[in-house]
């Protein structure tokens, strides 16, 4: 059964910051600062668009098993990682 792993933006950053997933797996970002954010991938596989305060965005991942880097494309330094397995 698919597993949704969570991942909170607070403070300016994602946390966690990697978080591993099986095939099938979701991950969902929830936004709890009070500025807008975004989860983007690298690869531009997904892209959360805009999250206000409270928002949330849900990411399937399917394998092969792989990295996928991804950052808030407004702040840059913000970096996060799935690794799917």
């Amino acid at each position: 059964m698919a597993t949704t792993h969570p991942v909170k933006i607070k403070n300016m950053k994602f946390a966690p910051a990697s978080v591993t997933v099986a095939s099938g797996d979701a991950v969902e970002w929830t936004n709890e600062d009070g500025m807008n954010h975004t989860a983007t991938a690298n690869d531009g596989s997904f892209d959360s668009g805009q999250l206000a305060q409270n928002d949330r965005f849900s990411q399937v991942f399917q394998g092969p098993a792989r990295t996928v880097a991804y950052h808030c494309a407004n702040h840059p330094g913000m970096k996060g990682n799935v690794v799917v397995s």
